[in-house]
């Protein structure tokens, strides 16, 4: 047990705290805990690649966290009704996909390493922006205006744009 994997640990106990204080309408709290556990993964990841801590399990819990966070996060906030719908519907579906596609390519006997595309970074950093966005401006009372049909807008397209990137790669993997 790295100290990365303690960090990845306390961030997977994070996500319910942060439901509860979104349901709660506890918006200070809920974006504190969300910055939090945004540092969380910037200092983890930092521990593991520069410091000689990377792991197995580290590699395995790292990505589960990451998609708790957001999965759990855009569902909460679409279920008190700060996000549409339709944009966690995209958002999950999209992550659905992707593990469909290991669990099926691993079935047929064609494992495949998902590495993250440069869109797909691109598309968690967006997530994770809107995100901050939709609980810092309840939290501070702040009207972020065009920002927010912005910030949808972009992690629409860019949550599509790596959907369409993940499908293509996994069907030349599976054709080749």
């Amino acid at each position: 047990m790295t100290i990365p994997n303690l960090i990845t640990i306390a961030r997977l106990f994070l996500v319910p705290l942060v439901i509860v204080m979104i349901v709660n309408a506890r918006w200070e709290t809920a974006f504190i805990l969300f910055v939090v556990a945004g540092v969380s993964d910037a200092v983890d990841g930092f521990l593991a690649r520069h410091c000689g801590m990377a792991s197995e399990l580290g590699a395995w819990l790292d990505p589960i966290a990451d998609k708790a966070l957001i999965v759990s996060i855009y569902v909460t906030l679409a279920v008190v009704g700060v996000v549409p719908v339709w944009l966690v519907v995209l958002v999950v579906a999209r992550d659905i996909m992707i593990v469909a596609a290991v669990l099926l390519s691993w079935l047929l006997s064609r494992p495949v390493a998902m590495a993250p595309f440069a869109v797909s970074k691109l598309n968690t950093a967006a997530q994770i922006a809107f995100a901050a966005l939709a609980l810092g401006s309840r939290a501070f009372g702040l009207d972020p205006g065009p920002a927010e049909a912005a910030g949808e807008l972009l992690v629409a397209l860019l949550t599509l744009a790596s959907m369409a990137a993940y499908l293509a790669f996994w069907l030349r993997h599976m054709a080749g």
